[in-house]
């Protein structure tokens, strides 16, 4: 919330019981948690299945192990891809003075996911000298060392234009209709096009296009389409070259990565 609104009508910040949680929630395919956030950080991902995390930024698509860090406050909107099996932690503001400022993916260890399980087994106001409170200090350290990663990341520009482009590429991401093509579309020199696309979102249109792409890939494979028709449906001529260029930017097949735990 933010701080105008409980200045002006008295709202009390509500501290969950302990500063670290842990929760696990399963989600059957097709299921929307709508906008919401948190008073909390919270740190979510699925051990099994995949989801696709909307923000007022951007959109992650998070395959299994794949963890996302939303700081609290951050609105946020999740879709269940497949059935999903997920864990998420929440931390107070004060539980660690690192605490990341902006969204970011990171990697999940099988000793991050290990502690994970283990706390949310654990009574949500565990005593000062139970297994939780040994736990908790622990996933902290081992959180806070986590690697990230840009893989499935796809910011949102907020120049209109760019907009534009980036709407009608997420109903069709095979498109590849070049930014002189785009240029003519939405009245803007394809240089200013290029230098915005950099400017807005860190990457260049190719690299947008291409993230999103990779993005759609792993939401229909989740969903169990076979890869010769992800890669026809995404634009590529032959299931080899799609898989080779999963590879190069995952660094593991699609197969492997959506079925790891």
């Amino acid at each position: 919330m933010d701080p105008i609104w409980r200045e002006q009508f008295g709202f009390e910040y509500r501290r969950q019981p302990r500063p670290v949680m842990a929760r696990g929630s399963k989600y059957p395919n097709g299921h929307r948690e709508i906008w919401h956030s948190h008073e909390q950080a919270q740190l979510f991902y699925a051990m099994e299945g995949a989801v696709r995390v909307l923000t007022p930024m951007g959109s992650w698509m998070l395959p299994p192990m794949r963890a996302i860090w939303l700081p609290p406050g951050v609105d946020h909107e999740l879709h269940a891809i497949g059935e999903v099996n997920s864990y998420s932690v929440y931390l107070e503001p004060d539980a660690a003075p690192w605490l990341w400022p902006a969204c970011r993916v990171v990697l999940v260890t099988s000793l991050m996911h290990e502690l994970t399980i283990a706390l949310a087994q654990q009574p949500h106001d565990y005593g000062p000298d139970s297994l939780g409170a040994h736990i908790a200090p622990l996933l902290l350290a081992v959180l806070r060392g986590a690697e990230a990663t840009l893989q499935g990341g796809l910011p949102l520009p907020s120049d209109r234009r760019l907009r534009a482009i980036c709407s009608a590429l997420l109903m069709a991401p095979a498109n590849d209709d070049t930014l002189d093509e785009w240029s003519a579309t939405v009245g803007a020199s394809a240089r200013t096009l290029a230098r915005l696309f950099r400017q807005e979102t860190g990457l260049t249109f190719g690299q947008w296009r291409q993230q999103l792409r990779l993005v759609e890939a792993m939401a229909r494979l989740a969903v169990g389409d076979p890869v010769s028709k992800v890669a026809d449906e995404l634009g590529y001529q032959s299931s080899s070259s799609f898989i080779a260029m999963f590879r190069r930017e995952i660094g593991e097949t699609p197969n492997r990565l959506l079925r790891r735990t």
